[in-house]
């Protein structure tokens, strides 16, 4: 039999609390219950703090971040639960994606689209209409990380704050996730 590894019983405990906080999440956003701090923040600071977070993990896969100016737009939100949402994108693109991945932000009515798109093989399209449901897994068979429960806690987040998140297939190749916040200026 394998021997046991403290090490590896401190990971699967990890993994659990990681699930059982974005389990919470989703049951509290369900409930109207999420808290919020709301603040107007600058998409600039959002994706500031994105690079921050996912930066190491950037540069461990050989992954270029490209961030597209955003002429300042800015909205009202929770920086925290914000940059968890938008870090989850990201990690999504990581994970599933290739190439570079780029940020990219655009005025949508009284929201704030914020655009995580990358270059790879893009999303199945059976899991297109399901990709927000919790547990759905773009690959049912793919073992490793994950419970399939990242855009389920970005949509939540989205809901929580008034506004909403979207996937899709780019017209020339890979996949576009996004959280549609509400702007600060309107």
């Amino acid at each position: 039999s394998k021997p046991f590894h403290l090490k590896d019983l401190v990971t699967e405990v990890d993994r659990l609390i990681e699930l059982a906080e974005a389990l919470l999440v989703v049951a509290r956003a369900d409930e109207g219950q999420l808290p919020l701090d709301r603040r107007r923040l600058t998409v600039a600071e959002l994706l500031a703090d994105v690079v921050e977070r996912s930066g190491p993990r950037l540069r461990e896969e050989g992954r270029p971040l490209r961030i597209e100016p955003n002429g300042g737009l800015a909205v009202s939100a929770d920086r925290a639960r914000a940059g968890q949402a938008l870090t989850s994108l990201v990690e999504n693109a990581v994970r599933h994606g290739g190439g570079p991945i780029r940020l990219r932000a655009e005025p949508a009515g009284d929201l704030v689209e914020i655009h995580v798109e990358d270059s790879g093989p893009g999303f199945p399209d059976g899991f297109l209409p399901r990709a927000f449901e919790r547990f759905s897994r773009a690959d049912p068979g793919r073992s490793g990380a994950g419970y399939g429960l990242g855009l389920a806690i970005v949509d939540a987040i989205a809901r929580a704050h008034g506004g909403r998140s979207g996937v899709a297939n780019r017209p020339g190749g890979g996949a576009d996730a996004w959280i549609a916040l509400p702007a600060a200026d309107r």
